[in-house]
């Protein structure tokens, strides 16, 4: 027997590169887990999501694919996307309902119109019967509880997987705002080049992700940590193990951050002069899983001169920033980068 509810769940989704997570109205963070699915080549049949399909990544026989189908924040694999969303709601409302949720979703704030639309029809596909789209920047400062829809600037740097965002807001609005591409998934990838071109060892990318987290800094710690890192030999093609320590990895991430400093500092040169006045005396917000980087707040204050704090909770600050324009019609009116689909 199934549950039956004539209104679906209102959710709000943070549909990241590396992790999606979902907020329902009156019950907070529900979902947190990896954007991977891994699926049956042969007829797409789902083997396992989250958690379970990121494992696999790197150790699939060929009848089985595990994929990633967002890709720099956007979704680049629309049918497995689907998939995967209806998934993620089927575990968060796993009952039948008559009228679908509505949905708020956050997305990079240079998304095309296509990729806007793609989002928005995935969410229509999976049953909900209206969707919002808010900027990733806008819901982190939200997230992150400052104050959006005061004549104030908020500077807010949003380092995910796939995209790392610097904006300033002001009154309900995105004043100025930058992208790259160059995020935590870069880093990933600097280590795996890294280790293939000065140490002649192939490592997958689960294995690049632990050094990140585990010894990746930005600045070298006082105790130089260590850690022992397994891959292929690149001439016996045999199993292998080296050491790395926080220092050679804090080179590895070092063009990294540049170029996301890079990116700052510009948006900083186009910010209006009363704003530039707010920032200088409130400072830099960092959220998002690449600003957990260590040493990354010092650095980056170091090379601008402003305050950097990180916020309280950096990976949750899109989905409860979405999660709160859930309960707040208004600030969603004003914040919203298009109307509502309604069906």
């Amino acid at each position: 027997m199934f549950s039956f509810r004539i209104w679906g769940s209102n959710l709000g989704i943070d549909l990241g590169t590396t992790n999606t997570l979902v907020y329902a109205k009156g019950k907070g963070v529900v979902l947190n887990i990896p954007s991977v699915m891994a699926v049956a080549r042969k007829d797409g049949r789902i083997l396992a999501v989250g958690t379970k399909a990121k494992e696999m990544v790197g150790k699939t026989p060929q009848n089985i694919i595990a994929v990633r189908p967002m890709n720099d924040g956007v979704i680049a694999d629309f049918d497995i996307a689907q998939k995967m969303v209806r998934y993620f709601i089927d575990q968060v409302q796993p009952y039948r309902f008559l009228v679908g949720p509505k949905l708020i979703i956050g997305v990079p704030f240079q998304a095309t119109k296509v990729e806007k639309r793609a989002v928005v029809e995935i969410a229509t596909q999976v049953g909900a019967r209206r969707v919002h789209l808010v900027a990733e920047p806008v819901a982190a400062v939200i997230g992150a509880n400052l104050p959006i829809s005061e004549a104030l600037g908020n500077f807010i740097v949003d380092i995910g997987g796939g995209t790392s965002e610097a904006a300033i807001t002001s009154l309900d609005g995105l004043v100025v705002g930058r992208l790259s591409r160059v995020a935590g998934d870069e880093m990933d990838q600097a280590v795996i080049r890294h280790l293939r071109n000065h140490h002649s060892l192939v490592v997958g990318e689960q294995m690049a992700e632990r050094i990140k987290i585990e010894i990746g800094c930005v600045c070298v710690p006082a105790q130089n940590e260590k850690m022992k890192v397994r891959g292929r030999d690149l001439n016996t093609g045999f199993p292998h193990e080296i050491e790395i320590d926080s220092e050679e990895v804090s080179s590895i991430f070092s063009p990294v951050v540049d170029t996301i400093c890079e990116m700052i500092e510009a948006t900083l040169e186009e910010s209006p002069p009363e704003l530039s006045g707010d920032i200088m005396e409130r400072g830099i917000c960092l959220t998002g899983g690449g600003a957990c980087l260590r040493g990354l707040d010092k650095y980056l204050s170091q090379r601008t001169g402003l305050s950097v704090f990180l916020a309280d909770e950096p990976l949750l600050c899109v989905v409860m920033g979405v999660g709160k324009l859930l309960e707040d019609r208004h600030l969603l009116s004003a914040v919203e980068m298009t109307p509502s689909s309604k069906h």
